[in-house]
């Protein structure tokens, strides 16, 4: 894809902006970013639209004070996602005071690999790659590729530095994917977004275009789907949660087995939002009008 001047433009805020926020540290970066973002996000009146509208059908008689401290929150959180980004892959998740982590009982994410990885944009979500990455666990990550090439190109120079494959979605990704399964290696992937040609399932009472790929990996390798929250709570500290495994239901019809796995992920995802609704981002068309 050729590049544009607008491209060339934003990817040059981009580097500035990581530039800035790579030299100031991490706790310095997250305060500045959460000032920018509520700030820029005033201006933001299409995707604040976009954004009132999800919150409020998604709570019914949410009152119009609560829904703008979501949004204000929404914003905030989206502003310390893109001032951290550049600090991630020097989070020491294991041996450092910034993360907590804690599991369901019984959970061992890495004893029975494959495994299936599944987030949300919740929080500071990139961060939980790290789990994996810094035990030497061979992860393929599932990615949505940026509009803008030069905005991509730098985006993923910095991932590269967490470690991991990263796959595009797309038929290159999905080979990528299935040779990760190969390895036995962890699969990781946001499934929380509209796909399009996906299937209608219902999310907050309503029905979403949801990708079935998380359902249909899991039952066609038989593989664990293992949901992980990564929650942001003050000062740059972050607490990573692995739950237990997602029931694999089969009953011999695939299309239903698929249907009530994605129910299970969806009701999933909304536990999450519900507790904390400000840490997902409520931007995106997630469910058609």
């Amino acid at each position: 894809m050729k590049a544009g001047l607008r491209d060339v433009i934003e990817a040059g805020f981009l580097w500035l902006g990581f530039a800035l926020f790579r030299i100031i540290g991490i706790e310095n970066a997250s305060a500045l970013g959460g000032c920018l973002g509520r700030f820029a996000g005033r201006f933001a009146i299409s995707r604040n639209r976009i954004a009132r509208r999800n919150v409020e059908e998604s709570f019914p008689g949410i009152t119009g004070e609560e829904v703008q401290r979501i949004i204000t929150g929404m914003w905030d959180n989206f502003g310390r996602l893109v001032a951290e980004f550049p600090h991630l892959h020097a989070i020491d998740v294991y041996g450092g005071s910034r993360v907590t982590i804690t599991r369901d009982p019984g959970v061992d994410e890495f004893a029975d690999l494959p495994s299936i990885f599944m987030g949300a944009h919740f929080g500071c979500f990139d961060l939980g790659i790290l789990l994996a990455t810094q035990k030497d666990i061979d992860l393929t990550i599932i990615y949505r590729q940026a509009n803008n090439p030069l905005a991509e190109r730098l985006i993923q120079s910095w991932r590269l530095k967490c470690g991991g494959t990263w796959a595009p979605k797309g038929r290159k990704g999905s080979q990528l994917v299935v040779k990760g399964i190969r390895r036995k290696g962890a699969i990781a992937v946001l499934g929380d977004q509209k796909y399009s040609q996906g299937v209608a399932v219902s999310f907050f009472g309503r029905e979403a275009m949801t990708a079935p790929a998380l359902a249909e990996l899991a039952l066609k390798h038989d593989i664990p789907l293992i949901p992980i929250r990564v929650l942001r709570k003050p000062r740059a500290q972050f607490h990573v949660h692995l739950f237990s495994p997602l029931n694999v239901v089969r009953t011999g019809d695939e299309a239903k087995d698929v249907h009530t796995m994605l129910r299970a992920i969806n009701a999933t995802y909304e536990d999450w939002i519900r507790e904390h609704p400000e840490q997902w981002l409520w931007l995106h068309r997630r469910w058609d009008t």
